[in-house]
C-alpha cells in the first residue's frame, strides 16, 4: 500500500482526482484544508504506483511524492524521525538533501528543521550534504497538526507540466 501526497493547481483538485482513479484504479483521495494538496492511498506497492504515473499524461497533476511515515507536528518528532528513517537507507558517503515543505503554523520554521536535520545525519551518518543533486532526499511535508516524512530517490519524485 502506497500513500501519495500529489500537488494540482489550485481548483483542480477535482479533475485531478478523476486522473488518479483512471491512472490507478481503486484509490482513496483525501482533500486537505490547503488548496492544491491531495492525499492519495492505493492498495499498489509504491514502486508500481510510481511507474504507473510517471507515464500516465495528465492535465491535473503538478507533483507525486511518496510518503512514508506520519508523525505529530513538533520539531523532536521530525528530527528524531526523519532521522530514523535516514539511518535505515542512507549509507556512510552518500550524499542528501532535506527538504521541508511547511503548511499551516505547527512548526517555525522549515528552514530550521532542514538545518538541524541535516546536520544530525551528516554526523550521525558520516554522509555528505549535496543540495543540487543528492543520492537521497529527506522529504518532510508539514500539514498542519500532522507531517509526512520520507526518505527517497530523486527519482522517486515525480514532477509534471501543466497548462495552467
Amino acid at each position: 500500500m502506497a500513500t501519495l501526497l500529489v500537488t494540482v493547481p489550485s481548483g483542480r483538485e477535482g479533475d485531478a482526482s478523476l486522473e488518479l482513479e483512471w491512472a490507478l484504479g481503486s484509490v482513496r483521495i483525501r482533500r486537505t484544508r490547503w488548496r492544491g494538496v491531495l492525499i492519495v492511498r492505493t492498495d499498489l506497492t509504491k514502486e508500481d504506483a510510481l511507474r504507473i504515473l510517471k507515464d500516465f499524461e495528465t492535465t491535473a497533476i503538478f507533483k507525486i511524492v511518496p510518503l512514508e511515515k506520519w508523525v505529530r507536528s513538533r520539531k523532536e518528532d521530525i528530527i528524531e524521525e526523519g532521522f530514523k528513517l535516514a539511518k535505515d537507507r542512507i549509507k556512510e558517503g552518500e550524499s542528501f538533501a532535506v527538504r521541508c515543505k511547511r503548511r499551516g503554523n505547527w512548526i517555525q520554521s522549515s528552514k530550521e528543521i532542514e538545518i538541524e536535520l541535516g546536520a544530525k545525519i551528516k554526523e550521525g551518518l558520516n554522509a555528505k550534504v549535496n543540495l543540487d543533486n543528492p543520492d537521497w532526499y529527506v522529504w518532510i511535508e508539514v500539514l498542519g497538526n500532522k507531517t509526512a516524512i520520507s526518505v527517497i530517490k530523486p527519482e522517486e519524485i515525480i514532477k509534471k507540466e501543466v497548462e495552467l
